[in-house]
């Protein structure tokens, strides 16, 4: 019916059978922002956010999410990692009153599907606890241009955007 994997030849959904799939390194790279006024990020840069560490606490939030991808995304399976790091950087544009904080995720594993869901989680829920934790100063951020940057690894090779 659908060339969609997570679909069988009478349209249901369905978890995809990875059995025969070689078990193969897998890595995908996600990244995302978050806008924001320049006094929320000048706050966070100082570390005067009430409820603490934002960066440091986003970076956690986003590997339990990587963790607990396959927990939130129901045809996802459940994966070992073996690796999640999350690097954000800011920056600071002035002339408009707006500053961002980006997000890339970078997560790994050895198995016998692909880690993209997770990466893309990862950058989604840290991205999400920057608002949380910043909110009543800014209500205003604008979470935007969350897109898988890279993938390796697999039947269907590498995948670099462009």
């Amino acid at each position: 019916m659908s060339s969609l994997t997570h679909f069988d030849a009478q349209g249901q959904a369905h978890m995809v059978d990875v059995a025969g799939k070689a078990n193969t390194h897998r890595i995908a790279i996600a990244t995302g922002r978050i806008e924001m006024q320049s006094t929320t990020l000048a706050i966070i840069e100082a570390g005067n956010v009430k409820k603490g560490d934002v960066l440091g606490i986003a970076r956690v939030a986003g590997i339990m999410a990587a963790k607990k991808t396959s927990e939130l995304i129901p045809l996802c399976h459940p994966l070992a990692l073996t690796r999640v790091a999350l690097e954000f950087r800011t920056e600071q544009h002035g002339a408009n009153g707006t500053s961002d904080v980006a997000c890339v995720a970078t997560v790994e594993t050895v198995g016998s599907t692909g880690v993209e869901m997770e990466a893309l989680t990862a950058v989604q829920v840290a991205l999400l606890t920057i608002y949380d934790m910043c909110k009543a100063i800014d209500r205003s951020m604008t979470i935007t241009g969350v897109k898988l940057l890279e993938k390796h690894g697999g039947k269907s090779g590498s995948f670099v955007a462009v």
